[in-house]
């Protein structure tokens, strides 16, 4: 199986024959952000799936919130721009889930741990953000958290 650098990189070459420009771009910007974490601190030099998902994500919620300051300011050009980047590169990313679905997997989570209290959401929120890595917005996340231990 291959690992999503190299899902990467195949895709580039298929990009560049394409001469898909907007395409070639995401995933460069997607490259990029994958061989600096490659090249960190107490890095091996390389990047696993799960690390790599993250920078996904990050790179996909800067885009759309340029997206969104572009055209809050009338730059409906950049704005697409940024919204085409955020698309091309958020399909690298596994199906997010529903508010519904992530509902009943905090309601689970919360029963199983017995959090009572928002004293307890650091607890909750540790075990739903390493199981549900790159399969849900963390900020949903944390707010459906609050909602039910509130």
């Amino acid at each position: 199986m291959m690992t999503i650098f190299e899902q990467i990189n195949n895709d580039i070459k298929d990009a560049m024959r394409a001469k898909d420009r907007d395409k070639l771009d995401a995933l460069r910007a997607v490259k990029s952000a994958l061989l600096l974490a490659a090249t960190d601190k107490g890095s091996n030099g390389e990047v696993d799936d799960a690390t790599a998902l993250k920078i996904i994500q990050k790179l996909v919620k800067q885009r759309r919130d340029s997206e969104a300051i572009f055209t809050e300011q009338g730059r409906a050009d950049l704005a697409e721009s940024e919204k085409l980047q955020a698309n091309i590169i958020e399909a690298y990313l596994p199906k997010q889930m529903s508010e519904d679905e992530l509902r009943g997997k905090v309601s689970e989570t919360i029963s199983k741990t017995g959090a009572s209290s928002i004293k307890d959401m650091g607890k909750v929120m540790g075990i739903l953000s390493k199981e549900l890595a790159g399969k849900a917005d963390g900020k949903m996340l944390a707010d459906l958290v609050k909602e039910l231990l509130g």
